[in-house]
């Protein structure tokens, strides 16, 4: 079911949107060459206890998986597409990785969610422009998020942005409602038709997140029941905000 926030649970989501925002920051500076993904996840709780927010992914289960991810943030490093598990058998970032940071968090029972994707150190160009087009991706897909659109006019402008790219939508994964919970009705894919899917309407809440691959968009689940990875090996990049549909265009909260 589809839920509309109310002016009191809307300020809430601004204001822990904002620690969002901040810890977020702080976590992607963190990402430099020799940096332990162990790191990146007790500094996730420490930034979380001094901003007095709780990391929302932690001990949370989603739906047709059998455990609780473990770790207070989502941290996959180059072809991890998504949900990689910091604190089990944690990597060591090296020059030139490109790191997703996935981060979930609940502000008096109010929860927002955002991803940043980061180069440690020095890159390569084609890892660079794969980040700039899945930025681009998150942006069009924002302005497209319009109150009285539809969700299909999400989809459409982030397949728009990537078309011709060279890289591919990973369209089995999809952004999604959030609020009360990390995931809620509607789903949000990353391809679509203008004027199709559920009606937009002022004070949905959306996590819009489209995740982009260097190579095909196929996928593949590591056997930790989370980890997820692309199916040739290549890169993947990823980029989220949480929105809230108003009258006219959508308000980045995070």
């Amino acid at each position: 079911m589809i839920t509309i926030k109310n002016e009191k649970e809307i300020n809430l989501l601004r204001e822990g949107g904002r620690r969002h925002a901040l810890i977020l920051s702080k976590l992607a500076e963190a990402v430099t060459p020799g940096v332990s993904t162990d790191t990146l996840n007790s500094l996730a709780l420490s930034l979380s206890k001094e901003h007095e927010v709780i990391p929302a992914f932690l001990g949370y289960t989603p739906y047709g998986v059998h455990r609780p991810f473990p770790g207070a943030v989502c941290i996959s490093i180059n072809e991890e597409v998504v949900h990689g598990i910091p604190n089990e058998n944690p990597r060591i970032v090296s020059e030139g990785d490109i790191v997703s940071v996935d981060l979930g968090l609940s502000y008096k029972g109010m929860i927002t969610d955002a991803a940043v994707t980061v180069a440690a150190g020095k890159t390569d160009a084609e890892s660079k422009r794969l980040l700039e087009i899945t930025k681009k991706a998150l942006i069009a897909g924002i302005k497209a998020a319009k109150g009285n659109g539809h969700i299909g006019d999400i989809g459409y402008a982030i397949e728009k942005t990537v078309s011709g790219s060279g890289f591919s939508i990973v369209e089995t994964l999809a952004g999604h409602g959030v609020g009360y919970a990390v995931h809620e009705d509607p789903y949000v894919p990353n391809t679509g038709k203008r004027g199709e899917g559920d009606l937009l309407k002022p004070g949905m809440v959306l996590a819009i997140e489209p995740i982009i691959n260097e190579g095909n968009g196929r996928i593949l689940f590591s056997k930790d029941g989370y980890t997820t990875k692309t199916a040739d090996g290549k890169r993947s990049a990823h980029f989220e905000h949480t929105v809230l549909i108003t009258d006219g265009e959508a308000e980045v909260l995070t």
